[in-house]
């Protein structure tokens, strides 16, 4: 090895926990070429940059996950950042692993590794890894295998390559790209690398904020105090085409959702398909009511029972604007016992309704029968009573949607909120609202929306007062009676 050899080994080594320095050090900024423009990275990439800086250098925190994550509009550069911080990792730890992922396997392909190659030819030490369209690897034969960075397409059905993340006492840099499409299940694997003691972790997570639901939306709400997080505006960033962002905003409008995705780096406050605006999910989450802007309502007990899997057993009430979540129970095939649980609810809550989902509850309501009580089943798939609704689920759901908007109000939780931004709509050829399959729903949420339904379920049928002697509930009087049930069970 040669004494200039060995002086640029030393002169990297410096930078091992110095991603912003070695930035500076590494790549030819205002020379002749590529960066002949740039005196070096732009500002938010040295923020980020400094941010990996200052926790390596934290003996505290060195070998604690860093998490980041950067929602932005478009063009700011995030491509050049996992460049640089992918051409650090290699050069400043000796067997480092990265794994980096994208959106789609085109976007990883056309546009982030060609992005990463880039910058690795370009860094003064290009010689010393070997760059393909499928890894980054050292050139030592003796570290080919171990000494990497691995661009690797993401599927639900193969998730190795994320679960086997592991490099106790070394350094692993795991990176997603427009990670707003990137499935639940892999940030879950993902999650599995991060329990190596003793360890450099660095986990980023970039991208366009598009959905209001999934795990990069709640690296910024429910997840934010595990993230390092940025929002950044892409009208704030140099060398972007601010003419091309002037002309959105006269398009779209300034507080368009487009603008916020696409330029503001702010998630929409309703996505393309999404029913119900975030906006007002917002406000109905734990909004204070007054007594008196909903005690004249009729009193409807929902109930949508569980018997499979790790579904929950939901009970709610709904009495005009106001609805709440009663209790939830582990799945339970006992109809019996339900029906005593529910009868003591509608006895305790003196309700003028009792409507319960017909899909496990036709035994829950003949329980019921047999103690005089007058429930009602509710079929999601029977005709829908609105001519703009496919069918009764979707005419409840659309209810809801109704009901927000004349200002209903639900008690604070968090299960049902994540529930309600979840629900979207399928595009339909007569115009008409239509629901994704209730699988769909479960297997973006990791669950059924039990909550969801149990609100929907209270807009079955038309309710009014017991003490009014209407007809109600889908055409049926309502009773209330004190039949005894099983004061055991």
């Amino acid at each position: 090895m040669s004494d200039l050899q060995q002086e640029m080994i030393e002169a990297v080594a410096s930078f091992t926990l110095d991603p912003f320095g070695y930035s500076y050090f590494a790549f030819p900024w205002e020379e002749e070429g590529e960066l002949e423009e740039f005196e070096g990275p732009r500002e938010w990439q040295c923020d980020i940059l400094a941010d990996i800086r200052d926790h390596l250098n934290n003996p505290e925190t060195r070998f604690e996950p860093l998490q980041l994550a950067v929602a932005s509009g478009h063009g700011i550069g995030k491509s050049a950042l996992i460049g640089m911080v992918t051409k650090w990792a290699l050069d400043t730890c000796e067997d480092c692993r990265i794994v980096c992922t994208a959106n789609t396997d085109g976007q990883l392909r056309t546009k982030t590794v060609p992005e990463i190659n880039k910058w690795a030819k370009l860094a003064i030490t290009s010689e010393w890894f070997t760059s393909t369209a499928t890894a980054i690897y050292s050139n030592d034969s003796d570290h080919m295998r171990s000494w990497r960075a691995d661009f690797v397409p993401w599927s639900k059905d193969n998730s190795e390559a994320f679960a086997g993340l592991h490099n106790k006492g070394k350094r692993i840099v795991i990176i997603f790209d427009e990670a707003s499409a990137i499935d639940d299940l892999i940030w879950e694997v993902t999650e599995g690398a991060l329990t190596d003691e003793g360890t450099e972790i660095i986990w980023i997570a970039f991208g366009n904020p598009t959905r209001n639901v999934g795990r990069f939306r709640e690296c910024f709400r429910r997840n934010k105090k595990y993230w390092n997080t940025r929002h950044i505006d892409a009208r704030n960033v140099s060398g972007t085409n601010k003419k091309l962002y002037t002309k959105w905003a006269d398009q779209y409008g300034e507080d368009s959702d487009f603008m916020r995705v696409r330029v503001k780096g702010q998630f929409p406050s309703q996505s393309a398909y999404q029913l119900y605006s975030t906006a007002s999910i917002d406000a109905a989450n734990g909004r204070h009511l007054r007594q008196e802007q909903y005690s004249f309502a009729p009193k409807v007990i929902s109930v949508d029972p569980a018997w499979t899997g790790d579904d929950e057993f939901v009970i709610g009430i709904r009495q005009g604007l106001y609805f709440q979540i009663l209790e939830t129970h582990p799945k339970n095939d006992n109809d019996v016992q339900m029906a005593n649980r529910i009868a003591r609810i509608e006895d305790e809550h003196q309700a003028d309704a009792v409507f319960i989902d017909g899909g496990y509850g036709t035994g829950i309501v003949s329980a019921g029968q047999t103690m005089g009580r007058a429930w009602q089943l509710v079929w999601f798939n029977e005709k829908s009573g609105r001519p703009d609704c496919v069918n009764k689920r979707a005419e409840m759901y659309v209810e809801v949607k109704d009901w927000l908007k004349q200002g209903g109000s639900f008690a604070e939780d968090q299960t049902l909120y994540d529930e309600m931004v979840a629900v979207e709509t399928l595009p339909d050829l007569e115009g008409k609202y239509r629901l994704p399959p209730k699988e769909a729903m479960k297997e973006l949420l990791g669950r059924s929306p039990n909550h969801m339904d149990c609100l929907a379920i209270s807009f079955a049928y038309p309710v009014a007062p017991k003490s009014s002697g209407l007809v109600q509930a889908h055409g049926q009087q309502g009773h209330f009676t004190n039949h005894d049930y099983n004061p055991y069970d």
